[in-house]
């Protein structure tokens, strides 16, 4: 069965080696590279685990960290995402921690080519890490922010990374919807053209009738038009960049 894939929760080490829960999926034959999976908002739910085993389906060890472990381990998805909203969400240096203990232990278990994909939050998170961490590709889908900065009422703190886009140092995709408004098509269209005079590898896709969450096959946004053609480019992206 070339499909069939293990998957489940285990411990890894962030950088400065604090433990944290992760949901691992990998394919049973060798896998031909790695992901980490940067959940949204909502946390380390049961639709991203879903997504986490898809990417094991295709041949990827695909490891998905506990954003909120450090916040309130042991929680409920819902309430460990509650305590982050409350805080501000998750500090960029701390998602750095997290993510790079990920890559780590992906690359400590044979995979050469490592890469990252990230949802609302998530997508801004997999192009910080991009810029900071050494990664082979990174998947943007709908992340705001990351061209400008959040409104001082918005829940989450985030800053802009427009500092940072000079040393993207891996090909990006981005998907996004046209009906978004976090982030607006205004805000994709200044950042491809940032990222095109940077120089950067990098393609967008958006998707008319869509917009936030279109991946979210358990919530109202769902766009199954949108999501489908969506992974079949993220597929064929990630063959690219990080196949054996």
């Amino acid at each position: 069965m070339k499909d069939a894939i293990q998957a489940g929760t285990i411990t890894v080490a962030s950088r400065p080696g604090t433990e944290i829960e992760a949901y691992l999926a990998r394919p049973l034959d060798t896998p031909k590279g790695g992901v980490v999976v940067i959940h949204h908002a909502p946390g380390f739910d049961q639709g991203t685990k879903e997504i986490t085993r898809r990417f094991a389906t295709w041949g990827y060890a695909a490891l998905m960290p506990n954003l909120n472990h450090r916040i309130a381990p042991g929680a409920d998805p819902d309430d460990a995402a509650a305590a982050a909203r409350a805080r501000g969400g998750k500090a960029d240096d701390e998602l750095l921690d997290d993510v790079g203990g990920a890559v780590a232990h992906l690359r400590n278990e044979g995979v050469a080519k490592v890469g990252t994909i990230g949802y609302c939050s998530g997508g801004r998170q997999s192009v910080l890490a991009a810029t900071e961490l050494d990664v082979d590709a990174a998947v943007d889908c709908y992340g705001a922010f990351v061209f400008l900065d959040a409104p001082a009422e918005f829940p989450l703190k985030m800053v802009s990374l427009r500092d940072r886009l000079p040393n993207l140092r891996a090909p990006l995709l981005g998907l996004f919807g046209n009906d978004d408004k976090y982030p607006a098509p205004a805000e994709v269209d200044e950042l491809d053209k940032l990222l095109t005079e940077l120089g950067k590898e990098h393609e967008f896709h958006r998707y008319d009738g869509a917009g936030h969450a279109f991946f979210s096959v358990d919530r109202p946004a769902y766009r199954i038009e949108a999501a489908l053609d969506g992974y079949q480019r993220i597929r064929a992206f990630f063959d690219r960049n990080l196949g054996a």
